[in-house]
């Protein structure tokens, strides 16, 4: 991350964080003010990713930040992405989630299941300028998983994939996807197998671009798979394999978006007191108040309660200690926290946070999918409960 060192810290440092995580979150945090916040009005509008904000993301590592240095990456740490994922998702959640899933999706999975050829192959592309995919859900393959319908029949020294992924993240800038695919239908989750197939394979195409309420920039494509040929040496870790890549993946992924989220919820936040400070009425300005000093204090007291959530997780992770309930508790409570947050903002900067001159009328659209994916509100719910009481 040594390119990151150029700029300087801005903010207070937090008290759960060393100095060395404090000054690698505000640096990130400062190239986003610097380098996204101009751009993200017109690339929300324009529901389009711009090329130069990736460029630059790949040139200071943080499309690599898990990847060892052997191979090209920065040889960090998992919480050092969730510390760029909320410094990111804090100007533009669409960014946030671009580099999140990179890192905590496809990056981790290859780092776990990938062949030492494939590392080879893929993690340094990946480390300079590939983006990845991770294309699970289908139509009817949504928080139920594993009720997959793409399938993947054996041929010789290939697979020949066929069927459809909604709601790909990432999909129309990726040059390659971890597609699940189901080998044998009678064995159940069991017949599922994770491949690695990139862009410009024959019989492989995007498909419909999905218009959203939120995150717009982030783009989330249709895969359509038609025949698609891929090669045998090309499925991520062992045929069968693909519901346990997914699940130990996913749990990882929920960390992300809680950062994702908690980064939202923080940047609606700044943007509430600075109004609050600014704007006038009754000869003062507003934040003098009561009862908008009370709502940001409500506010930044759950912003602090899920910051320490994400970061406990995201430790438990790299310690190599359970995390499962604690990822989806952060995941679930982050959510939350953030459309709260979000909407709270807008109220208080009142018809002006209704239009889009002001940022935060994008914040609360982008909220809304915190609730919804790398598991439903509900599906969190469902795995605390589960638990908790001592289920399996």
């Amino acid at each position: 991350m040594s390119e990151l060192a150029a700029h300087a810290v801005v903010g207070a440092p937090l008290s759960v964080l060393s100095g060395e995580e404090t000054f690698f979150r505000e640096t990130v945090a400062q190239f986003a003010a610097e380098k996204i916040a101009s751009l993200v009005r017109s690339m929300d509008e324009e529901q389009h990713m711009d090329p130069a904000v990736i460029q630059q993301l790949f040139a200071l590592g943080l499309m690599g930040i898990e990847i060892p240095e052997e191979y090209g990456g920065a040889g960090g740490r998992f919480f050092d992405a969730i510390l760029a994922v909320e410094a990111i998702s804090a100007v533009d959640p669409s960014v946030g989630v671009l580099v999140d899933v990179q890192n905590t999706l496809c990056i981790n999975a290859l780092l776990r299941w990938a062949t030492e050829a494939q590392k080879r192959q893929y993690l340094p592309r990946m480390a300079v300028d590939t983006v990845g995919s991770y294309a699970l859900s289908e139509a009817g393959s949504g928080s139920d998983a594993f009720a997959l319908k793409t399938r993947a029949e054996k041929r010789g020294d290939v697979y020949v994939l066929n069927g459809r992924k909604l709601w790909i993240t990432n999909a129309k800038e990726s040059g390659l996807f971890i597609v699940f695919a189901t080998v044998d239908p009678t064995a159940g989750y069991k017949g599922i197998t994770a491949f690695l197939v990139e862009k410009g394979a024959p019989g492989f195409t995007l498909g419909k671009k999905e218009d959203k309420l939120g995150i717009r920039a982030s783009s989330t494509c249709e895969l359509v798979f038609d025949d698609c040929e891929v090669p045998a040496a090309n499925v991520l870790g062992e045929p069968g394999k693909g519901y346990k890549i997914a699940i130990e993946t996913l749990n990882e992924g929920r960390i992300g978006i809680g950062s994702q989220m908690l980064g939202l919820a923080h940047g609606a936040w700044g943007h509430a007191a600075r109004y609050a400070k600014e704007r006038t009425q009754f000869g003062k300005p507003i934040a003098e108040f009561q009862a908008v000093q009370f709502q940001l204090a409500e506010m930044a007291t759950e912003i602090e309660a899920v910051r320490l959530m994400v970061y406990n997780a995201a430790r438990l992770k790299d310690a190599k200690m359970s995390y499962v309930k604690e990822a989806a508790m952060c995941k679930y409570m982050a959510s939350q926290v953030a459309e709260r947050v979000a909407s709270q903002a807008v109220e208080i900067f009142g018809g002006s946070g209704f239009v889009k001159d002001y940022p935060v009328e994008k914040l609360y659209r982008d909220a809304k999918i915190g609730k919804i994916y790398e598991g439903t509100s509900f599906m969190q719910l469902a795995t605390i409960a589960k638990l908790v009481l001592g289920g399996k």
